[in-house]
């Protein structure tokens, strides 16, 4: 179902191309305190959702700061894979990519981020709609292996698929950046709304 567009050797090359510059509030601020805290606080929450996607960020900033506490806590704490990822679209504005990010983030296990760049980066010209469980686990345990064989995180990984999609996808976006609406949620939006 997946298959590396590129040779596993060069994910670090492509990692270190990649402008971590906006994941600078994200990983060394927001990822400790919710690591520290076993869920995510609003602040927290909003900041994850705007670098996900500014398109549905005026939804996410809907949700109260106990539900959101509530959510994140049983996503962040539960062993179930299936609710881990299905828990967070309970949250308004949060779709399966937005859920992905929460959980890589929040979470010291392998999750990838669900992302067309990173579905094209693995042999998808177009993602597949809707997204489910089915499809996201299969992602999950594709990337896990590949990291572990590569020998790097989740977080290289990311950037690395990223990264070879913004280079290399014919008649992508790739006058966006990260920063845009569409890079992280996909062309169309969040797909499971």
């Amino acid at each position: 179902m997946f298959t590396l567009q590129f040779d596993k050797s060069a994910i670090p090359t492509l990692a270190a191309r990649f402008d971590a510059e906006g994941d600078k509030v994200i990983e060394g601020e927001v990822q400790p305190r919710v690591w520290g805290n076993g869920s995510y606080s609003r602040p927290d929450f909003l900041d994850v959702c705007r670098w996900k996607s500014r398109r549905t960020f005026h939804q996410c900033e809907k949700n109260t700061d106990d539900f959101i506490e509530s959510v994140t806590r049983t996503a962040l704490t539960t062993k179930d894979e299936r609710l881990r990822i299905e828990v967070l679209k309970l949250l308004k504005g949060v779709g399966w990519p937005t859920a992905s990010a929460l959980l890589h983030f929040g979470t010291r296990d392998a999750y990838p981020i669900l992302d067309f760049r990173t579905l094209w980066s693995l042999g998808f010209e177009e993602p597949p709609t809707p997204y489910d469980y089915k499809f996201w686990s299969a992602y999950t345990s594709y990337c896990r292996a590949l990291a572990h064989e590569a020998g790097v995180s989740m977080r290289v990984l990311d950037r690395a698929l990223w990264q070879y999609s913004k280079d290399n996808q014919p008649g992508g976006p790739t006058q966006l950046d990260r920063g845009e609406a569409e890079i992280r949620e996909g062309p169309a939006g969040p797909l499971n709304h």
